[in-house]
């Protein structure tokens, strides 16, 4: 055999950064060494792995399809070395989530993953649906949980949980103070929503659709809470999802909008790459997420 671990350990961390540097330094090494290993691999198989373009590489057709089962026996040897040190529980686990998910519901999910297997670590990076997607395309995620449906070739997307979006105002806004409202009424009015690329501003263009010509967006915010406290203090009316709006509307600084002509039930998703090594950390993971 003429590769080593490390051999593949530095291959795929130069395939996920697209420089041998950026790739050195998480690793910790000098970049000298990586761009050695590299070299070494490749001339030892006289096949490269990557088209290089000044400091720039770019995999290619040979390093694409290495990239797959490499990840995957590095998975399973991290597994096999835990098993020899005696480590209990599975190893590291990197999680994607949207915000909805990511700052209401995920927490819940992560304690539970801590208080099974004590000591092992987690991470979780909240970004909007597109991104995050990109992130377990890309490998750089195990698995992540979406607000929105996303169609990728490399991914797997599975129906998880029900939510639902809805309308707010401020307190004080004429909107307030009524009992029923309209599509009308809504669309006589200026709205803060989320940006493109996020599953709730996905669902509320949906939901929109047959009145784009009269919507009135005045503002795009990237966080929900941004939107919230908008809402709260301005005249602008917004679509966030009712676990994120529940706390201010107990407090008194939003009110609900019931709009019946719009449809804003959706559902939360659980995304990972077809082509992902499942250790037993993203297995325990989507247990819990099952339960939930």
């Amino acid at each position: 055999m003429r590769f080593s671990l490390r051999h593949l350990e530095i291959f795929v961390a130069v395939a996920r950064a697209g420089s041998i540097s950026v790739a050195a330094t998480k690793l910790s090494m000098s970049q000298s060494a990586a761009s050695t290993a590299l070299i070494e691999l490749e001339r030892r198989y006289g096949r490269s792995l990557f088209d290089r373009a000044g400091k720039r590489l770019k995999i290619n057709e040979t390093g694409r399809s290495l990239l797959v089962p490499a990840l995957e026996l590095l998975a399973r040897a991290e597994e096999i070395d835990g098993l020899l040190s005696g480590r209990s529980g599975p190893g590291p686990l990197h999680l994607g989530a949207t915000q909805t998910i990511g700052n209401y519901i995920a927490p819940a999910l992560i304690n539970a993953y801590s208080e099974r297997y004590k000591g092992c670590a987690i991470t979780l990076e909240i970004r909007n649906t597109a991104e995050i997607a990109s992130r377990i395309a890309e490998f750089s995620l195990d698995l992540a949980l979406v607000e929105g449906a996303y169609v990728h070739p490399d991914l797997v997307v599975k129906e998880w949980l029900h939510d639902e979006l809805i309308l707010i105002c401020g307190v004080s806004h004429p909107l307030a103070g009524r009992q029923a409202w309209g599509i009308e009424d809504v669309l006589a009015e200026r709205w803060v929503v989320r940006e493109k690329g996020s599953g709730t501003r996905q669902t509320l263009d949906t939901a929109m659709q047959p009145y784009l010509s009269r919507w009135r967006i005045g503002m795009e915010l990237q966080q929900i809470e941004a939107i919230l406290e908008m809402v709260a203090v301005s005249p602008l009316i917004g679509c966030v999802p009712r676990v994120a709006a529940q706390h201010f509307i107990s407090q008194g600084r939003l009110v609900e909008i019931k709009v019946p002509e719009l449809e804003l039930q959706r559902r939360f998703y659980v995304i990972t790459h077809k082509a992902k090594y499942f250790t037993a950390g993203i297995r325990a993971f989507l247990d819990i997420c099952e339960r939930a």
